[in-house]
């Protein structure tokens, strides 16, 4: 015999957290890389972040958890930053969208965000252009890895030798995660990848250096407004714009010369993914050491709403 509730019994309160979901370095809804971020986290569990990650499956999601203002004012805004494998202590788009959507919700319009995140602190300054508001994180000073064989790196990835760019290295750069920044000769080698992720995976975790991913770029951009093309490609897919291997690739472009001490260049990434995206880069050198690495771009808001649990 089936046996129902009480009427007494008093249901189970669903909890309830809004969201904003915004396209990052972009001024084009529907272009560059999505990103949402939960607004008040406060409530949610390790597990329910992670759980989210997935349901929204987009490359990261990201979570705020408010606290009082003069804390916020010394120590930056709480955000963890979760993709659908697990937590992320930084992330460039995360970064630069979450600061966005922070900015848009105070109505004092701060020039600047301060972002708590498990690698550290990151500070995003605004400045108003022809597109809207810019924003440009400052990520953290670069460390340089190993430098790569180059006809080993080419068999891991499926290229030539020859298609790899003669005049760059192929190096591992951390400025918060580490990417091993893979230079190719043409467009059109870069545009014919086909990658074999775990030959990828192996090679990274056998260098021992925690590298995420490599991230490809070529100078044979077919427009002299662009420094660089990228592509960054892993299982989950190809990501449209990954502003941390940037701001690696910024750091490494200033060592070796590809641009000068605090020069803005402009890396293009996404048009393979058909979500074109536009990344601003520049970076310091003190001596023969660059750093103050920089990574910019703007952002639009496309959707929000109410997560119910």
């Amino acid at each position: 015999m089936v046996k129902y509730a009480e009427a007494s019994d008093a249901p189970i309160a669903n909890r309830r957290f809004p969201y904003v979901q915004i396209d990052v370095f972009t001024s084009q809804r529907l272009e560059g890389n999505q990103l949402v971020v939960f607004t008040d986290a406060r409530g949610l569990t390790d597990v329910e972040m992670l759980a989210l990650a997935r349901e929204t499956n987009l490359q990261e999601t990201t979570f705020v958890f408010p606290r009082e203002a003069a804390t916020e004012h010394r120590e930056g805004v709480k955000v963890r930053i979760f993709n659908p494998a697990g937590e992320m202590p930084f992330a460039g788009h995360p970064t630069l969208g979450t600061s966005y959507v922070l900015r848009m919700q105070d109505p004092s319009n701060p020039s600047t965000v301060l972002l708590d995140l498990k690698a550290g602190k990151i500070p995003v300054v605004f400045r108003d252009d022809a597109r809207g508001a810019f924003g440009e994180m400052t990520q953290l000073d670069p460390v340089f890895g190993k430098t790569h064989d180059r006809n080993k790196v080419a068999q891991v990835v499926g290229l030539r030798s020859d298609d790899l760019d003669p005049d760059l290295p192929i190096q591992t750069v951390s400025t918060g995660l580490a990417f091993v920044v893979v230079p190719i000769r043409t467009l059109k080698a870069l545009q014919s990848l086909h990658l074999d992720f775990d030959r990828n995976d192996a090679y990274l975790q056998a260098a021992g250096e925690n590298a995420l991913d490599f991230h490809y770029v070529t100078r044979d951009t077919g427009d002299p407004k662009v420094c660089l093309r990228a592509r960054n490609i892993d299982r989950f897919g190809e990501d449209p714009a990954t502003g941390s291997a940037s701001g690696c690739t910024a750091a490494w472009m200033v060592k070796y010369g590809v641009t000068k001490p605090d020069e803005l260049a402009l890396i293009r990434q996404g048009i393979e993914a058909n979500r074109p995206s536009e990344i601003f880069v520049r970076a310091s050198k003190d001596g023969d050491r660059p750093n103050n690495v920089r990574v910019g771009g703007h952002a639009v808001k496309v959707m929000e709403g109410v997560l119910i649990l």
